[in-house]
């Protein structure tokens, strides 16, 4: 596969800025950027894990509003992050539940007011365009992390725990936690180490922003995906894209996490298997790649941090923090 050139008009990156360290005591403010939650439910839950972890929980004005399918209008939404942001009081802002429409926040966010105040913004799924645009936009590292309704069960809080409080530069899965026994297996689809900032999130999410401001740079970088509920024929039309769009080529290696609940479509004989369809599209490469991470639409998962440099070894199926996270 010949490796394109870099576009021409792709911007130099910005200096990485890490957040401050979360601790016991810290006010984490609640976002609600995608979509609507309709029972009080997942607020309790979420309410109830952040306060077991020792922290106090801030609700941003317009979490519970709604739109259509989303937690209320673009500006609504765009505006709670700006408020949160702002509030010096508040030192991490966290998705309450993912769903669909945080694309459409961030052309009205303020960059340059969430830049000058750097705090953890963690979530996953439909977050990926948020975390994505903002560390794209400011440096700042970004974290796919639980989302607020998450199982926060041990392991989950573990790796949490591990990168935004305790600050370790940290080899994930953590050496000392044992696998849960549901955990899909590592597989190598091409060996080798190799090392990049750590980049990705959501296939059908990261695809959306291919072509746009808030696409990140791939080259370089190690990327890691996952996915649900998608129609094998859609993975591959969406690494289609990926590929096309000259990203792929350009990666120094690739983490598969869980691609939850992807299987054939009604009547469509004779498909590829999703291990197919990573194989003619991964191993072409000739990065390390594999599969089998424990993020994404998984009971249990890893924190990833965006932007900071990892090495991973698809042989062991690791990943490891060069620096950690948090400052």
């Amino acid at each position: 596969m010949s490796e394109p050139t870099l576009p021409a008009n792709l911007p130099p990156p910005l200096p990485v800025i890490r957040p401050r360290r979360l601790q016991a005591g810290d006010t984490i403010g609640l976002i609600n950027p995608s979509g609507a939650i309709h029972e009080r439910a997942p607020f309790e839950q979420t309410h109830r894990a952040l306060s077991a972890l020792g922290f106090r929980v801030q609700e941003a004005p317009n979490a519970r509003a709604r739109y259509g399918h989303m937690a209320g209008t673009p500006q609504q939404r765009a505006d709670d992050i700006h408020t949160l942001f702002a509030d010096p009081a508040v030192a991490g802002v966290l998705a309450v539940t993912g769903g669909s429409g945080a694309n459409r926040v961030l052309p009205l966010l303020d960059y340059g007011l969430i830049g000058r105040n750097p705090k953890f913004l963690g979530g996953f799924s439909d977050l990926t365009a948020l975390i994505s645009a903002v560390h794209v936009k400011t440096g700042l590292v970004t974290f796919h992390s639980p989302l607020g309704r998450s199982d926060w069960n041990a392991f989950s809080t573990e790796h949490f725990k591990a990168l935004l409080m305790d600050g370790q530069a940290a080899t994930l899965p953590l050496p000392s936690t044992a696998m849960p026994a549901e955990a899909e297996a590592v597989s190598t689809l091409r060996s080798g180490q190799a090392r990049g900032p750590l980049q990705g999130g959501n296939l059908a999410v990261l695809t959306s922003l291919a072509g746009t401001p808030f696409m990140p740079r791939l080259d370089g970088a190690i990327l890691f995906l996952e996915d649900v509920n998608e129609y094998i024929y859609r993975v591959d039309r969406m690494l289609s894209t990926l590929m096309l769009s000259g990203d792929l080529a350009r990666v120094a290696g690739v983490v598969l996490g869980g691609f939850t609940n992807c299987k054939p479509s009604e009547g469509s004989y004779g498909t590829l298997t999703l291990e197919e369809v990573f194989d003619d599209y991964f191993v072409p490469l000739g990065v390390p790649v594999f599969r089998g991470a424990p993020f994404g639409h998984v009971k249990h998962k890893i924190t990833l941090p965006l932007g900071v440099t990892v090495e991973m070894d698809a042989d062991a199926g690791t990943l490891r923090l060069l620096e950690p996270a948090v400052v």
